[in-house]
């Protein structure tokens, strides 16, 4: 995995402003390392795709849905989610990354998952975080983040539920379930 041409491939994806979002999500995943053992090609890696095809065009996120026997239910929520789980047999097929760790972590930086890895919760929350975020309470999970990032999952899970809930859209049930498996770690 050659970091450099997964960046330029990325970059030629995005529009500059989801690219510079990518960029900071590349530098908070490595914030969020700390002290963990946790292979930093991994993240970045991860990082660097994880909105690879955000901006595909819906009816090929469908067809990748489909032909890849991606979960059908996802086509009944929000398009916002389809680009996780394409974005990582989009990385798997064309960029040949078999490591399950980067794959899950692409997977399900939008939904969240119970018993999720530490490079998963590490891409879910620098998504959710960087500094280009603007939005109530994302001070709070930053905070969080510092020391507990468990809890900054699960602040994350509860105020992407209730933000969704306040708009009248439907959760997709992965979140929600990632939510029950990871509230217990709120204050």
């Amino acid at each position: 995995m050659n970091l450099d041409i997964l960046k330029q491939a990325t970059k030629n994806e995005l529009p500059t402003s989801r690219w510079e979002h990518t960029l900071r999500v590349l530098d908070t995943a490595i914030d969020l390392i700390q002290d963990r053992q946790i292979d930093l090609l991994s993240i970045q890696v991860a990082a660097v795709l994880h909105d690879f095809c955000k901006f595909w065009p819906d009816e090929e996120l469908k067809k990748w849905i489909l032909k890849y026997e991606l979960p059908r239910d996802l086509l009944h929520y929000h398009k916002e989610i389809w680009h996780a789980p394409v974005g990582a047999e989009v990385a798997r097929i064309k960029w040949g990354i078999t490591d399950e760790a980067i794959l899950n972590a692409i997977r399900y930086h939008t939904t969240g998952r119970p018993e999720m890895t530490e490079i998963e919760k590490i891409i879910f929350v620098a998504d959710y975080i960087e500094p280009g975020r603007k939005f109530p309470d994302v001070e709070e999970v930053r905070k969080t983040a510092e020391t507990h990032l468990d809890g900054a999952v699960a602040q994350s899970l509860r105020n992407t539920i209730s933000f969704l809930e306040s708009r009248n859209q439907m959760v997709y049930p992965l979140t929600l379930q990632a939510y029950g498996y990871y509230k217990h770690c709120l204050g």
